[in-house]
């Protein structure tokens, strides 16, 4: 389990160090109707700084979320998941480390496990995330008064981790209002209120320390970053501004030590009351799959390739029988557009398809061979989004006077070089032989026995088809040069800058 836990119910039931949305604790559209009308709150602070009137308003929106789920259920959860995995890669590549998580025991047939919502509606529908309710049997909603009802699920989403909850009572029930993420700047103030380690309904201040995180959890990773201390049982909680409004459903921490150090993540509201309208009316979401592999398209790639500036989604590969490979994206194709709208990131293009509907028609603008191109998809569904030594003497790489340099030494790939790498008789290219650790393809990364494929997206076959496509880049006024290159199965994009021979 990673440093990031989710805190709804994954932390306290995992004991993992970070804490997605606020952990859980174990104990032995009609959108015009899905949204409160705005907290009345003054909209500014006392001019003691009090917070009084915002918790005033807003505390008794905020439940507790009680879950019951098999014992099954919980010592599935004490493997890492993909969720863990990409929490871990993340703070693995920002050099933080990552702690054992605690030992765990087998319970009882059935768990409990914790974590907070809010109510949107007078008549009783609640947001939460989904990882507070995922693989429930059961779950139980405590309203501010102390009072406990039965709830029933309404929706989920585990791409957003995002669920809608419904309860029934007598009368009407005390909202909190969604607020505008999108006005969030670095600085501003925030409440995170919810019930931590289950001791009650508790509220925090702090500050947003960070926009658009991404924790490499989903497509829709857009995390509000804030200081104020969430723990275990905070998750599915809201985070409110000055206005009182949510601006955030408080989702995960990092952690070393399973408590707050002031690292928390919140789900942007101007994402999630979107999909919360769309799972009150229909119960769950169904997202658009392309079938890429995409990276990003930085200064070295945009030159390669020739494009004037950088920006979009370089098609890293391309799986077989998926909308992309039908709609005939290939290899080394930037996409730049979705319809009307602009990618300037990996990102983008994730969460614009994601957006897409299975069976929509959409057009991609494509950058391939210098010039744009347009192609028609026909958007696939979530059932499809499972994603991806030398035989003779080495040809020296750009050291002929005149031609531009990566330094590397080149070999074709015979039958006895592709036994060696464990390729198939079917893989085409050139091996890389030997690397100049004080020249540009060092630094870019390029290893010895990677197997390059193709070059400025031209496929290769052989040492001599490299060297003279290198050549030609050189010769057209290319500042660098675009390889894709095949490493221990896995294909990826390289560009690789010229230097002085």
């Amino acid at each position: 389990m990673s440093h990031i836990l989710r805190k709804d119910r994954a932390a306290a039931l995992v004991g993992a160090a970070i804490i997605a949305g606020a952990a859980c604790l174990p104990f032995t559209i009609n959108s015009s109707n899905a949204f409160a009308a705005p907290s009345d709150t003054g909209g500014v602070l006392a001019p003691s700084g009090s917070f009084a009137s915002i918790v005033d308003a807003d505390k008794p929106a905020v439940v507790t979320i009680t879950t019951t789920m098999k014992a099954t259920d919980v010592s599935a959860d004490q493997q890492e998941s993909p969720m863990d995995e990409q929490f871990r890669q993340f703070f693995e590549d920002q050099g933080i480390p990552l702690p054992h998580p605690a030992p765990q025991h087998q319970g009882s047939q059935h768990a409990m496990a914790l974590g907070s919502g809010f109510i949107i509606s007078p008549d009783g529908v609640i947001v939460t995330n989904n990882h507070v309710i995922d693989n429930a049997v059961d779950i139980k909603v405590t309203l501010d008064d102390g009072t406990e009802l039965p709830a029933k699920l309404i929706g989920t989403d585990p791409k957003s981790d995002v669920a809608v909850l419904k309860i029934e009572t007598s009368k009407p029930l005390q909202t909190i209002a969604w607020g505008d993420s999108d006005k969030l700047k670095l600085g501003d103030q925030i409440l995170a209120i919810g019930n931590p380690f289950g001791i009650g309904t508790t509220v925090t201040a702090g500050i947003v320390s960070a926009r658009g995180r991404d924790l490499h959890s989903g497509p829709y990773d857009d995390f509000i970053q804030i200081d104020a201390p969430i723990n275990h049982g905070n998750s599915g909680g809201p985070l409110v501004d000055r206005n009182g409004n949510v601006v955030g459903i408080n989702t995960a921490i990092y952690s070393p030590n399973g408590g707050s150090v002031g690292v928390g993540f919140a789900i942007p509201s101007d994402e999630a009351k979107a999909i919360v309208a769309k799972l009150q009316k229909d119960g769950s979401i169904d997202h658009g799959y392309l079938g890429v592999q995409i990276q990003p398209v930085t200064k070295d790639v945009a030159d390669a390739v020739g494009l004037a500036k950088t920006g979009g989604a370089l098609v890293a590969a391309v799986t077989a029988d998926t909308p992309a490979a039908r709609a005939g994206l290939r290899p080394g194709d930037i996409v730049t557009s979705v319809g009307s709208e602009t990618v300037k990131t990996p990102k983008d293009l994730s969460r614009l398809v994601a957006d897409l509907s299975p069976g929509a028609k959409e057009s991609l603008s494509v950058w391939r061979d210098g010039k744009t191109i347009d192609l028609n998809v026909i958007v696939g569904g979530n059932e499809n989004s499972q994603k991806q030594a030398a035989a003779e003497s080495p040809d020296s790489l750009g050291q002929n006077s005149g031609q531009p340099s990566l330094g590397i030494g080149l070999a074709d790939l015979t039958p006895d070089v592709r036994q060696q790498l464990n390729l198939p008789r079917s893989a085409n290219g050139a091996v890389v032989a030997s690397v100049n650790p004080d020249k540009s393809a060092a630094a870019a990364g390029i290893q010895s026995g990677d197997v390059i494929v193709s070059v400025n997206d031209k496929p290769v076959h052989s040492a001599r088809d490299v060297k003279a496509a290198v050549a030609e880049a050189g010769k057209a006024g290319r500042k660098s040069v675009l390889l894709l290159i095949e490493r221990g199965g896995n294909k990826t994009f390289v560009a690789v800058p010229f230097t002085a021979a």
